[in-house]
Parts: structure tokens; C-alpha cells; sequence
């Protein structure tokens, strides 16, 4: 099953908030990264019809890109869930009880592993290096939201915040 005819982001308001940005960066290149998530904010990813897109405006090549695309855990290649989880498994966290919270995340939010999108779209649960709280373990950060201390029996409470 298509999803139809892929459909620019940069066109209207999106377009002229962009170039609003240009007068604000000394090079269209410079204005990657907020492009990068007014695709994010848009679509929920970025596609590489997207990547294409934000190369095409910004005269850069694809593949340059891409590679700051990928580069950046910040951005989703794929779809995601509703509320994006990021929880640190450094080794300071992971002495702290890391593993158990990602085990307790997976299991509370039914994403089974990490990277899978819950099988109501709510959520989608990954590991990442470092969210600088190594004094609070275990950190994480559910979309926007930073948690600190976040321990397995926290876990339940968490996710029932968010709908």
C-alpha cells in the first residue's frame, strides 16, 4: 500500500520561516539543523524524500545530508511512537540499575525491544550514550520531558502520564 505522492514540507508558511532563517546564518548550510527538525516537527521523521527535500532547499547533496541526519540520535529515520523515550544505559547508569529500567520501559509501554513502536503507536523506547545527569541515575527523557532518578518501580507511574 503506497502513501501517496510524497508532499514537500517547505512550501508556504513552512518555506518562509526557513528563509527567514537565512538572514540569521552566515550560509544556507548553516541552517541545517533547524531544517532538519522543521522536518521532524512536520512529519515526525525524516524521510529520505525529506532528506532530499532539505538538500534540494539548502543546496547541499543528499548524502551530506544524510549524514548529519544519521549522525545525530536527536533525529528519526523511521516512524516513531507518539512519545519518543531516550533512557542513558552509560556505564554510570548501568551500575545504577540502567538495564532494569529499559526491561521495565519495554515491558510497561509494550515495545517489547528497543527501537519498536508500542503496538498502539504511543511509544518507542531506545538506549542512548549520556544525558549528562550522571549524578541522577538512571536519566531519561521522554520526548522533551528530562526525568531524573528514574528507577523500575518509577517506571508504571511514568508512562501513565502520557496518553
Amino acid at each position: 500500500m503506497s502513501a501517496g505522492p510524497y508532499v514537500p514540507v517547505f512550501s508556504g508558511p513552512a518555506r518562509t520561516r526557513l528563509e527567514q532563517l537565512f538572514g540569521k546564518y552566515p550560509t544556507k548550510q548553516a541552517c541545517l539543523l533547524p531544517a532538519l527538525w522543521m522536518v521532524q516537527e512536520a512529519r515526525g521523521w525524516i524521510s529520505d524524500q525529506a532528506i532530499a527535500e532539505v538538500a534540494d532547499v539548502l543546496e547541499l547533496t543528499p548524502a551530506y545530508v544524510k549524514g548529519v541526519v544519521t549522525f545525530y540520535t536527536m533525529y528519526h529515520t523511521h516512524p516513531v511512537g507518539r512519545h519518543f523515550v531516550q533512557v542513558c544505559t552509560t556505564s554510570p547508569c548501568n551500575i545504577c540499575g540502567a538495564e532494569a529500567v529499559v526491561q521495565s520501559l519495554l515491558e510497561e509501554t509494550g515495545c517489547g525491544e528497543l527501537g519498536a513502536t508500542s503496538p498502539d503507536g504511543r511509544f518507542t523506547v531506545i538506549e542512548v550514550e549520556c544525558l549528562g545527569a550522571c549524578g541522577f541515575p538512571t536519566p531519561i527523557l521522554v520526548d522533551d520531558d528530562f526525568l531524573e532518578d528514574v528507577t523500575p518501580e518509577k517506571v508504571k507511574g511514568i508512562v501513565q502520564r502520557y496518553d
